[in-house]
């Protein structure tokens, strides 16, 4: 009886384990996510509702559960996932919950992966089943392994995202073709590929995993979110599927560095853009540490840009990928783009295509303006500082119809008080005014008639009065004995850009783009006049196509420039005109884990001869989180010594030309090679995803035009380089997120720039081989108003710079051979007290530091001696803003 009854009571145990253990389920879910908060969030969801186990992974959006199934649902488990903030296959979170997640979680919730959006796709017939994929790469895999799995023909279509099997069920089966299908790298609605077996997919092969099936994944796979809808005039890199290649950023991110982009390339977004005042193009990059930005002078007031330890005149500047700041608009053109215009800036390091011309030797810096997106917006922003200047700007964009959308962006600033913090008599900034306006209006058919268009026109007025506080302006400079600084700027431009995509050939598409432009600038320094007027002409005509594949993409076109200067210097007159008639060929080859693109253009100068400008950029994945990328290239340009030379014109300095017979100014064309090497590593630091790159660039010159200010304090001599010229840059550059909402970027750069002058070889002069940058970020939480606060700051270590030679003035009149080292830090605090309204006060140069004695011999400014272009450091103490933006 006794081992009866411990048999029985054995058996009850082995059958009560046995029975939980049939109700333990295991099961996979797609939930939503962004960083290591939200797996902490979804996870401890999970285990509460009462799962065992709980495991999300934010690459692949997989949540893997073990639960009790006759305890739980996995219906209850989503739901509560969703109630927390979190969209998942079955169920969306409510915008309120969603708002309130900290920044860092703000998943992309476009386009969602709910298993029930399936069912919204067209009924198909029963051997028409829904196959992911994007181009013709996709279609000969998914019918070749079809093939393989014994169809006896099989047709897949892009457009539907569907395949249509003809087989014999004696032989095979459905479900055999699509697993074979699956095992090629393509998921569909029965099987999914491995994710290894996806990542070795070519790049255009990429399609995107999230989409509902049936869903064309019309976009580039990048890793950045798919912009909700397509315009090919919206953060454009050149003429591809949608006539411009569409460059896919998340706007929201403040810098993002692509991954996929060939070249090292940076999006610049609009979050980035309100960390600083940003009043201008100039100041867009106050929180970039790859672009140095820096006063030119102490009269005008004037920033210019950096890159790769040389001046932006050898830094392609376009605007809508049209040349934009180039020729007479060097000096003061980065101040003619407002930054609330700005909707986003690609910066690419070290030479870009050839496609986009063959003046870029540093790098490309692209600014795209402001355009309809989603809903129509007006905005107005206001602005003012300590310093007397005022701003407003107005933006507006709209829809017209289903295909045209306009943007109306106006603008006018004005410095109205006269500041000296530094009591030796002159302005520490000019007086004056700005206005501009910009009309765009935006045409998109792509989808239908394959038709794209862009139009725009702009105008600015800029004028501009500087020098000793004692000068009126009012009076004429004869009647007059103090020094004065006039600058009159008027500008004008108007272009198109239309583009085709041909019909069941997404991959071959033409665009043309043309341009015409007006500069005129009127000034005087002192007794100096320079007065200057170009017209240039730009018209530039791509086609694309393949061959074979979409592994091997070409783009092949032809180019025209058309410069016209006249230049008034003193008592001489400069006039020459320019043409530059090119033609161009670019290929493209993608492989599993690298992609080449190789470029040559020819152009047909008509004064600097015929120029050959061959570019090359390699990019291979070492592993899916290590980038390593090369890059070489030629590229050359005319220099306009007048109009790059103005922050000297406020000097008595005389200016010389040694020429050598060449055709401008009686110099030869500049030429430069420039190659570069990058390595981006992707991390995780604090359990959060961490970004390290690190870059070294070379440029070597030939005929480089010198501005040489050594020779003596009392000239200016220009003449092309005889010997050797070169700027070695390495930089480093770590982004993360070291806790909830705080966001950290920390740069090192290293600059060696030298060249042989005449007097022997020497280093550029203002450019400081060792700089430091930190840039911290942190927003608080989101009300259900969606108001949050917004902390900023940016400080730079700016090392010492080599200073000209001017041993040769009286003692008094000297200054050191180096400079000293000095640091800036900028601020601001922003209140956002709903998606509408926002107000912001900052601060620039904190630190309070200053040049001393900026202006050499400031008392006798028509004395030998004085010069006001010896400018290494600020010149202006600490400034203090504030701001208010309003949207509707």
């Amino acid at each position: 009886m006794n081992t009866l009854l411990k048999s029985i009571f054995v058996f009850s145990l082995l059958f009560s384990s046995v029975l939980y253990a049939q109700t333990i389920t295991k099961s996979t879910f797609m939930v939503k996510g962004d960083c290591s908060m939200c797996k902490e969030r979804i996870e401890s969801t999970v285990k509460k509702t009462g799962a065992k186990t709980a495991n999300w992974n934010p690459e692949t959006q997989q949540l893997e559960i073990e639960f009790d199934s006759a305890k739980i649902s996995a219906d209850q488990i989503l739901k509560n996932i969703a109630a927390v903030g979190h969209d998942n296959e079955k169920y969306t979170a409510s915008d309120a919950v969603y708002e309130q997640l900290p920044d860092c979680c703000h998943y992309e919730r476009t386009p969602s992966f709910l298993k029930n959006e399936i069912a919204k796709q067209p009924l198909k017939n029963k051997n028409q089943f829904f196959v992911r994929g994007n181009c013709g790469s996709c279609k000969v895999r998914i019918e070749k392994a079809a093939a393989s799995a014994g169809a006896d023909s099989s047709t897949w279509d892009a457009d539907t995202q569907t395949v249509t099997l003809n087989f014999d069920p004696a032989k095979t089966s459905s479900d055999l073709i699509l697993q074979k299908i699956a095992e090629a790298g393509h998921d569909n609605e029965k099987f999914t590929a491995k994710t290894d077996t996806y990542d070795k997919l070519p790049g255009c092969c990429l399609y995107d995993r999230e989409l509902p099936l049936g869903v064309k994944s019309d976009l580039v796979h990048h890793e950045e979110a798919p912009t909700p809808k397509k315009d090919f005039s919206q953060n454009s890199d050149h003429f591809d599927k949608s006539i411009e290649e569409v460059r896919l950023t998340k706007w929201s991110d403040p810098t993002a560095l692509s991954k996929k982009e060939t070249g090292l390339t940076f999006n610049i977004g609009k979050k980035e853009l309100l960390k600083a005042a940003c009043c201008n193009l100039s100041e867009s990059f106050e929180t970039n540490a790859t672009v140095d930005v820096s006063f030119s002078n102490a009269v005008t007031g004037t920033k210019q840009l950096k890159m790769l330890g040389l001046d932006q005149k050898y830094t392609s500047l376009t605007k809508e990928l049209l040349p934009s700041i180039r020729g007479l608009a060097a000096p003061y053109g980065l101040n003619l783009i407002p930054g609330r215009w700005i909707g986003g800036i690609q910066l690419t390091k070290g030479g870009s295509t050839v496609v986009n011309g063959y003046e870029s030797i540093t790098g490309q810096i692209n600014t795209e303006l402001l355009k309809f997106n989603e809903k129509p917006e007006t905005a107005v922003n206001l602005f003012a500082d300590i310093h007397g200047r005022v701003e407003t700007n107005i933006t507006s964009t709209s829809q017209l119809n289903e295909h045209w959308n306009q943007s109306v962006l106006l603008h006018g600033n004005a410095t109205l008080a006269k500041t000296d913090s530094n009591n030796d008599g002159f302005l520490d900034q000019p007086t004056g005014n700005q206005i501009n306006a910009t009309y765009l209006l935006n045409y998109n058919d792509l989808e239908d008639s394959g038709l794209g268009t862009h139009f725009g026109i702009s105008f600015v007025k800029d004028d501009r009065f500087g020098g000793q506080t004692a000068f009126n302006k009012k009076i004429d400079r004869s009647q007059q004995n103090a020094y004065g600084v006039g600058i009159d700027l008027s500008r004008f431009e108007i272009w198109n850009k239309t583009g085709y995509v041909f019909k069941d050939k997404p991959y071959q598409s033409i665009g043309w783009m043309n341009q015409f432009t007006t500069h005129q600038q009127d000034s005087f320094f002192g007794n100096r006049n320079y007065w200057g007027n170009q017209y240039t002409f730009y018209s530039n005509l791509v086609f694309e196509s393949i061959i074979g594949n979409t592994n091997n993409k070409f783009k092949t076109g032809a180019s025209f420039l058309y410069d016209q200067y006249d230049e008034d210097y003193l008592t001489q007159n400069y006039k020459r005109t320019e043409t530059a008639p090119g033609l161009f060929f670019e290929y493209t080859l993608t492989g599993l884990k690298y992609t080449l693109v190789a470029g040559v253009r020819t152009d047909f100068h008509n004064l600097a001869g015929t120029q050959f400008t061959p570019r090359l950029n390699f990019k291979y994945d070492v592993s899916p989180k290590t980038i390593l990328r090369l890059s070489a290239g030629r590229g050359f340009r005319t220099a306009n010594i007048f109009a790059e030379s103005q922050q000297y014109f406020a000097s008595n300095r005389t200016i010389d030309v040694l020429g050598n017979n060449g055709k401008i100014y009686d110099l030869k064309p500049e030429i430069a090679w420039n190659y570069g090497a990058s390595l981006q590593q992707e991390f995780r630091l604090f359990n959060r995803k961490a970004t390290l790159v690190a870059d070294f660039f070379r440029t070597d010159f030939q005929d480089q035009v010198l501005a040489d200010l050594d020779i003596s304090p009392q000239k200016l001599v220009f003449y092309n380089l005889a010997g050797k010229s070169f700027a070695n840059s390495f930089q480093t550059q770590l982004d993360l997120t070291p806790a909830r909402n705080l966001e950290v970027r920390l740069a090192y750069k290293y600059y060696d720039v030298q060249a042989d002058f005449i007097g022997g070889k020497r280093e550029i002069p203002f450019m400081a081989k060792n700089r430091g940058f930190f840039n911290a970020s942190y927003a608080t939480n989101k009300t259900d108003k969606d108001a949050f606060w917004n902390f900023d700051a940016t400080l730079q270590l700016i090392g010492q710079q080599k200073l000209p030679n001017l041993n040769s003035n009286p003692l008094s009149y000297q200054i050191p051979e180096y400079s000293k080292s000095y640091a800036t830090l900028n601020a601001q605090i922003s209140r956002s007290f709903n998606k509408n309204i926002r107000a912001y006060i900052g601060g620039e140069n904190l630190t309070g530091h200053t040049q001393k004695d900026a202006i050499i011999d400031v008392q006798n400014p028509f004395g030998s001696y004085f010069d006001a272009g010896m400018v290494y450091a600020p010149v202006m103490g600490a400034n203090v803003y504030v701001g208010l933006d309003f949207s509707f």
